[in-house]
């Protein structure tokens, strides 16, 4: 019983509350129809013109706004990224022109370039605190804890 607690707790101890989450590109047409469900006018267009485009042309769909890699991927910015179907976690170090020079993680000796066009842009994840991750891992600790509590006084 003890083998398997002290193997959780290294686990737990070991697992991280930072995940590298991918930012989601927000569809201008999607939150309008959201608005419009909830009762609400858009904020930005007014009822008789989203009537007046949807006659126009109802099947257009708006394109997603391009990704700006540049401004996503600024120094000193912990991120993963995928590299021609490579997927790697890197630190931003500059911008040369059109070539990005990173380092990885763990190997701050090591410089990689990587032109903009290799890089895909949907596929650029932040590393961010996780919030539901850091729940359970407290809500399992605290439980480990009142484990070891009763079979001491056990």
């Amino acid at each position: 019983m003890q083998k398997n607690l002290y193997f959780i707790i290294i686990l737990f101890c070991l697992s991280s509350c930072y995940t590298y989450q991918v930012k989601k590109q927000a569809d201008p047409a999607t939150a309008n129809n959201e608005e419009l469900k909830k009762g609400g006018a858009p904020t930005n267009i007014s009822s008789a013109q989203m009537k007046t485009a949807e006659s126009l042309n109802p099947n257009a769909q708006q394109a997603p706004a391009p990704i700006n890699i540049q401004e996503r991927l600024a120094p000193n910015k912990n991120v993963k990224i995928n590299v021609d179907g490579k997927t790697y976690k890197v630190i931003v170090d500059k911008w040369e022109s059109d070539s990005l020079v990173v380092h990885p993680v763990h190997q701050p000796k090591k410089i990689l370039k990587f032109h903009k066009n290799q890089i895909n842009a949907e596929k650029i994840g932040e590393k961010r605190f996780s919030q539901p991750i850091a729940d359970i891992i407290t809500v399992t600790v605290y439980a480990g804890i009142a484990v070891g509590i009763w079979s001491l006084l056990r």
